[in-house]
């Protein structure tokens, strides 16, 4: 990814938006697959190539992109072995594990919106 200027309009809104709480968590939450990564993580370990083989609509480069993000963020632990070939495995960190209660609650008002708007 390209890096940002630190005195774009972008940065300085991120770091005004970001002071808000609720808007931070958005904020490390939001992107295009973190939500879902985060749900397939839940309660297990994965290796990159598991994750992609469930992605498998994602690019390498978008996966590792949002995966290194993630880590970056604190979101997901990268364990990496010692071995040939080389074993990466990605678990989620006691963060997101507290987390996970609200975020199984909005995944049900998801689904009841859904609904709602289908009647």
């Amino acid at each position: 990814m390209a890096v940002r200027k630190q005195n774009s309009t972008y940065s300085l809104n991120e770091k005004f938006i970001t002071e808000c709480d609720l808007t931070y968590a958005v904020h490390l939450l939001g992107g295009r697959w973190k939500l879902q990564l985060i749900s397939e993580l839940k309660g297990q370990k994965l290796r990159f190539s598991d994750l992609h083989r469930l992605f498998s609509h994602i690019t390498e480069r978008m996966l590792s992109l949002q995966l290194r993000a993630m880590e970056q963020d604190g979101l997901v632990k990268r364990t990496v072995y010692a071995e040939v070939p080389p074993r990466v495995e990605y678990e989620l960190t006691p963060q997101v594990l507290e987390l996970l209660p609200v975020l199984d609650q909005l995944s049900d008002w998801g689904r009841r919106q859904r609904e709602h708007k289908s009647e």
